[in-house]
């Protein structure tokens, strides 16, 4: 047994170990191991947090999406009644400027079929004066027939004028 390899590989393994053990070896390979988790550990830890602040992050450009997004709709629906405000004013304008055009129109027509009738009741009575006159002329000879023509025409104008 002491001949085999397999015996001598197993012994040179074992004064390895103890010359590493001697050296410190182990405890510098612990505080490897311990340090490499502690970096492991710290960067879990830092992923953590930039997971949880990314998260954060992310939920803050949602709400302000969607308070962006509620603006503008209010702006939107503002601009919309705005326009919609505008539009009746501009339609009641219209109508009434419309109504005031009508009804200056009606009074200038008024006016004008006024002014119509006295004119035609104007030559009606000069007419009807000089006809009267004309006749009056004719049948009644002297001065009392020529005051008596004058005063009743006078009459008749001023009657017919009225």
């Amino acid at each position: 047994m002491l001949m085999t390899a397999e015996f001598w590989v197993a012994v040179a393994f074992v004064v390895f170990l103890a010359i590493v053990w001697k050296v410190g070896g182990f405890g510098m390979m612990t505080k490897g191991l311990d340090g490499r988790a502690k970096r492991v550990r710290s960067e879990l830890d830092e992923a953590r947090r930039l997971r949880e602040e990314a998260a954060a992050v992310l939920a803050d450009y949602k709400r302000r999406r969607t308070e962006a997004e509620r603006e503008a709709e209010a702006i939107v629906a503002s601009a919309r009644e705005e326009a919609e405000r505008i539009a009746e004013e501009g339609h009641t304008r219209l109508n009434d400027f419309v109504a005031r055009r009508t009804k200056a129109a009606e009074t200038k027509i008024a006016q004008a079929e006024a002014q119509a009738a006295a004119q035609v009741r104007a030559a009606a009575a000069d007419a009807a004066v000089r006809v009267s006159e004309t006749i009056l002329r004719e049948r009644m000879q002297g001065e009392a027939a020529q005051d008596l023509v004058r005063l009743s025409l006078g009459e008749v104008r001023n009657r017919l004028r009225a």
